[in-house]
């Protein structure tokens, strides 16, 4: 039920008071998001973690002048993989042999596979499937985040072409896909902070075939 617990006290804050999360807190939400599954394991994605007061309050402008962007304690930018390519492909399977320790004939053929497909794909279509991945990251962080007692809140309200230039991510292969302020809610000034969560009853959200 903690899980659960921690859901239902989780919200998309509006407003956030400032307050700095500590680094081991940040750490832990961080690592949440690095175990996430993702397609192939190829983890096509980076979070770049803005510190920086100035830079958050560049940003904000270019995403709908939000304040949680500058008053938050730690603004994380899930930037995906702008394409696959054969060098970020081998990297991770090359990782992970070294990390087990051998080569498997199977996954040494799942990778020429993978090397026969993904880089031959249309950039737009292999951004798209990167940013899928980096959403999955995205919501393990959020959930990391409640267990944190740490308010964390989805922001997909921006211009992603401007924030690329601001963080320089073009040039790094990069593409910003989603925002994610972490802080403390501001519960004098966030008007959504005692409304009810509403969600779909479950009869209208799942459908089980026996």
């Amino acid at each position: 039920m903690e899980l659960l617990d921690k859901l239902n006290w989780r919200y998309a804050a509006k407003a956030m008071n400032g307050k700095k999360v500590a680094d081991e807190k940040i750490e832990r939400i961080l690592e949440a998001s690095r175990l996430a599954p993702t397609s192939s394991g190829l983890q096509p994605f980076e979070i770049i973690v803005v510190k920086n007061q100035k830079i958050k309050e560049q940003i904000r402008p270019v995403a709908w002048n939000q304040s949680v962007i500058t008053d938050c304690s730690h603004l994380l930018v899930f930037a995906a993989w702008d394409t696959y390519t054969a060098e970020r492909i081998n990297y991770m399977f090359d990782l992970t042999n070294e990390i087990r320790g051998f080569k498997n004939e199977g996954w040494e053929n799942y990778r020429q596979m993978l090397l026969a497909s993904y880089p031959q794909k249309d950039e737009k279509e292999n951004f798209n499937h990167a940013a899928k991945q980096a959403y999955i990251a995205l919501s393990l962080a959020i959930v990391a985040a409640a267990f944190e007692d740490v308010d964390a809140t989805p922001i997909e309200g921006f211009e992603p072409n401007a924030v690329d230039k601001i963080l320089g991510l073009r040039e790094k292969g990069l593409r910003s896909a989603v925002l994610l302020p972490i802080g403390y809610r501001n519960e004098s000034e966030d008007w959504l902070v005692n409304l009810k969560k509403v969600r779909k009853p479950m009869k209208d959200l799942v459908t089980i075939i026996n």
